[in-house]
């Protein structure tokens, strides 16, 4: 069981192949995307995902690629402050813990970085059909020549490829939320200092916060909506979708629409949620968003990417030869953290979960149970 294909490039897919590799394994990475993503907004380090940082050997890089936040300022729809603090931010949770706030593609650059030896990428290219027998998955690509490999692991995040394919229908796991998200980056217009600014109106509103030392901004535009029928690769539809959402909207609403025109890395989807009973099938497995997305209002997408990545590899590791046994004990230390991380996002609609509820889930796993070197 040494050769693994991980569809997905992101977060998942390169930190499981870094765990993989240090146990010997030999894994292949594909990715549709013809380079390492870049853009996306800040994601969150947190509990048990320490952890995992610390075990593939980034968490001294992450820490120091940390994002720098001072506070926030919540503003209502005529962009006039009504709350400021020093001691939170939406984004990324008390400014005063040990926890992570770091940009997304920050991380996917050190967790690829980190596996560029021993780890085969290949880009620009994605799986069209898996066939499984007893001596392995036989997997197609769009464009590379077809391939067996022992395992196969779907890390292709809420829209995955490896789960239609092999699993089903995404109309059978995803579940809608009832809100739209869309990210994007700008240059820093409004000179913002490490301070985040955020404004509702109703069941609309946007977020606007500096990245890169405050040379740019990373804006988010949320609103409320029942399920969308809209092509999921087609931009210039979608912020056709949020500039109809957003027309008419005060303070800077026409500056940030603007700017949404211009954005190379637009980023939109639903608020969804994925829920499923069994995460594997035969030699396939699914991993992070592909099997258990907990969205992004839960702020644990990216812990649970990283955990789960640790515990598949540990339990593969300690396995030799028999992947389901590995694939059944994953299911059963991952399936209580999920849920309970899943938790986070509908606990309190319209703001974040309670800070009692975040600690419980975020800590709610151990890595040390079937910990092997590496």
């Amino acid at each position: 069981m040494k050769n693994v294909l991980i569809s997905g490039g992101s977060i998942a897919g390169p930190a499981l192949a870094r765990s993989l590799r240090r146990r010997g394994f030999h894994p292949t990475v594909v990715e549709r995307a013809p380079a390492p993503r870049r853009g996306g907004q800040a994601v969150d380090i947190r509990g048990a995902a320490l952890d995992a940082a610390d075990r593939l050997g980034i968490l001294a890089e992450a820490r120091a690629l940390a994002t720098r936040m001072r506070g926030m300022s919540v503003l209502d729809g005529d962009g006039n402050e009504v709350m400021s603090t020093t001691e939170e931010t939406y984004s990324g949770g008390r400014l005063d813990g040990d926890d992570i706030e770091i940009m997304r593609d920050d991380l996917t650059r050190l967790l690829v970085d980190g596996t560029r030896d021993g780890v085969e990428y290949v880009f620009d290219d994605s799986i069209t059909a898996v066939e499984q027998d007893g001596r392995g998955a036989r997997v197609t690509f769009e464009r590379a020549e077809p391939r067996t490999f022992d395992l196969v692991v779907g890390a292709d995040g809420l829209h995955s490829n490896v789960r239609r394919l092999v699993f089903g229908e995404e109309s059978r796991f995803i579940h809608h939320l009832g809100t739209y998200l869309a990210f994007f980056r700008a240059d820093n217009f409004l000179d913002l200092d490490n301070w985040q600014m955020w404004l509702r109106d109703g069941d609309r509103g946007y977020g606007i916060y500096p990245a890169r030392e405050n040379a740019e901004i990373v804006i988010s535009f949320g609103f409320g909506s029942p399920p969308l029928d809209y092509d999921h690769r087609d931009v210039e539809q979608q912020k056709r979708i949020v500039a109809e959402q957003f027309t008419g909207l005060r303070w800077e609403a026409p500056r940030l629409l603007e700017a949404m025109w211009k954005a190379p890395d637009f980023y939109f989807d639903s608020m969804a949620q994925i829920r499923m009973d069994h995460w594997s099938a035969g030699r396939v497995v699914l991993l992070g968003d592909a099997g258990y997305c907990p969205s992004p209002l839960s702020g644990q997408g990216t812990s649970l990417a990283l955990v789960g990545a640790c515990v598949l590899a540990d339990e593969l590791g300690v396995a030799g030869d028999d992947h389901r046994a590995a694939f059944a004990r994953y299911e059963e230390r991952m399936h209580p953290f999920v849920e309970l991380n899943q938790a986070l996002a509908t606990e309190n609609p319209g703001g974040p979960a309670s800070e009692e509820s975040v600690e419980r889930a975020k800590n709610a796993i151990s890595l040390g149970d079937r910990t092997t070197a590496g």
